[in-house]
């Protein structure tokens, strides 16, 4: 059995006004002179008979979708962009504003979703492909971030940070035969490469050196990894993130390796688990949650025309010191 949809002009019969006026209450329509009495009995009407806006008509007349799209990368779904997401979602619903990620994959076949929902902005977690803002700029979309296929934008904000950190933490404690170690998920190839990058390049410029070794692991690969590092000497570990360091953790005590004696370990992202460990893990803290509400502030000074926020506190790594050091 169908149910016939509740129309404006339902309302506006019911209350006894007219179409227009009781259009200008229900899409809040600005420059109207309604009297307050009015407005109140129109919507109150409105949610008796159970009124529901048609979406895609405000948004034709409009302009706007009201829909903020968040291009991720083929990363996991971990603590910090559970976190970044959550927080970015609910500060642009409480602008009335929905939030919705897609996730392009190799070779993938699925239409873009910039095609489908004509957002009112295009936020990337990562610059876009020169192809990609071709196509979202063809489809209409006018506010897109970062604006180029070039890193000048993401890393403007500092995110680059956490490893030089973690290095100029561990040349602080005495230690200088280190390592960094990756993941194996190969989706994180790239982010992993980039973070040992960067890291190492803090290192060579602080020290001459290099790392003494690097490497990907996982669980079947860190007790046996963590011993050859001993072996050759190693005395310190940059990790990928906190849950490569919590392997490296692991295997070190397991082996009967003094931590931080011997072996000193400095993680990233101070997720719930570091301090959780024993010893609790040192790590590199970024704000998740502020950077989520500074990405919706990014998002709504682009619809609105506005000034873009200015990067604070949220959008800077800090170091946590705990027992692995």
């Amino acid at each position: 059995m169908s149910t016939k949809r509740v129309t404006a002009a339902d309302v506006a019969r019911a209350v006894g006004l007219s179409r227009a006026t009781v259009g200008f209450v229900l899409n809040d329509t600005p420059g109207q002179t309604i009297p307050e009495a009015t407005r109140t009995r129109v919507l109150a009407e409105a949610k008796r008979l159970g009124y529901r806006a048609n979406t895609a008509a405000q948004a034709l007349a409009s302009g706007r979708s009201r829909i903020i799209l968040l291009v991720l990368p083929d990363w996991p779904l971990d603590y910090s962009m559970r976190t970044h997401l959550d927080e970015a979602s609910l500060a642009l619903d409480e602008a009335g504003y929905s939030l919705v990620t897609m996730t392009p994959h190799p070779g993938g076949q699925a239409r873009p979703l910039w095609e489908t929902l004509r957002p009112d902005v295009i936020l990337g977690m990562q610059p876009f492909t020169p192809e990609q803002l071709a196509e979202m700029r063809a489809s209409g979309v006018e506010h897109i971030f970062p604006p180029t296929a070039t890193r000048d934008d993401a890393d403007s904000l500092g995110f680059a940070d956490g490893p030089r950190l973690q290095v100029e933490h561990l040349i602080a404690r005495g230690r200088r035969r280190i390592v960094f170690a990756g993941s194996r998920d190969p989706r994180l190839a790239g982010l992993v490469a980039e973070r040992r990058e960067l890291a190492a390049a803090t290192l060579h410029a602080a020290t001459g050196d290099g790392f003494a070794s690097t490497g990907d692991i996982d669980e079947t690969a860190a007790s046996e990894t963590v011993r050859r590092w001993i072996d050759d000497g190693v005395d310190a570990v940059v990790a990928y993130n906190d849950d490569i360091a919590a392997l490296i953790l692991q295997a070190a005590l397991r082996a009967g390796i003094a931590v931080p004696t011997a072996l000193a370990i400095v993680g990233h992202d101070d997720t719930p688990l570091a301090g959780l460990l024993t010893p609790s893990l040192s790590t590199v803290r970024v704000d998740n949650a502020g950077l989520g509400r500074y990405l919706a502030a990014l998002a709504l000074s682009a619809v609105n025309d506005g000034p873009p926020p200015v990067a604070g506190p949220e959008t800077e790594a800090r170091l946590i010191v705990r027992e692995t050091t």
